[in-house]
């Protein structure tokens, strides 16, 4: 079996962490994504991207978060379990040390969700048209 390289491993903890953001699992899980201990994962990990695991994963959850405040109406409460945390008051600590908002006030800089309602073309053009039809009705024929 090949050597892989220390830094490959993190870098799939490091997906992961992307792409599962939202499970409650916490560096355990990365650093048995590694292959590596928790403390040693920690250090591989702070050293190679510049934050913790828990850091990072907490700022991927925070960026979904802010993405999720600007463009639903969804609560706060709602949006904090769809990320992944479990505490809303530990959750609205967090975002406004990160944005320097709270999460309400965050959400009221940006124009509502409403806004960014996009209604397909194929709707617009079907609920754009005459209700009643007109074709034909003038004339005495019947159909054939």
């Amino acid at each position: 079996m090949a050597h892989v390289p220390p830094a490959r491993h993190q870098l799939r903890a490091k997906d992961l962490a992307d792409g599962r953001y939202i499970e409650p699992r916490g560096g355990d899980h990365l650093a048995s994504a590694a292959g590596l201990s928790r403390a040693h994962f920690s250090r591989a990990f702070r050293c190679a991207f510049g934050d913790s695991p828990h850091a990072y994963l907490l700022t991927r959850r925070l960026e979904r978060a802010a993405a999720l405040l600007r463009t639903t109406d969804r609560s706060v409460a709602d949006i904090c379990c769809s990320v992944g945390l479990q505490s809303v008051g530990s959750f609205t600590t967090s975002f406004t040390r990160t944005y320097g908002a709270s999460p309400t006030a965050y959400r009221g800089s940006f124009p509502p969700a409403a806004a960014y309602a996009v209604i397909p073309t194929c709707v617009q053009r079907a609920y754009g048209r005459p209700q009643h039809r007109t074709f034909r009705e003038d004339s005495d024929s019947p159909r054939q």
